[in-house]
């Protein structure tokens, strides 16, 4: 191989990881689209995440599984409910890890 193709080659190698750092959508991937719902029935909830700002997204996400098979609902993290759900969980994990 000559020296010309070597060049090309490590150009293109380095072009690659270059581009491959660069997020793909201003936004990132967001599982949340939207601001999401103010609130749910506190009966109907089963499980709630919170999903803390990372490289994908850049914006703190609660999810709530609802019960009875209902899916899945993004709570507007600015809403009363979904602050008293992250006060919650923040709590329940420090407490988790108190005990160790």
């Amino acid at each position: 191989m000559s020296v010309k193709g070597m060049v090309i080659v490590v150009a293109v190698i380095f072009c690659a990881t270059i581009v491959q750092g660069f997020p793909m959508f201003k936004g990132g991937r967001c599982l949340c689209i939207g601001p999401g719902v103010k609130g749910v029935k506190v009966a109907d909830i089963e499980k709630a995440t919170i999903i803390y700002p990372s490289n994908n997204c850049n914006k703190i996400e609660v999810i709530i599984t609802l019960k009875a098979h209902k899916g899945q609902r993004c709570l507007n993290p600015k809403s009363k409910q979904a602050n008293i759900i992250i006060k919650k969980i923040k709590r329940m994990n420090f407490l988790k890890y108190q005990d160790v």
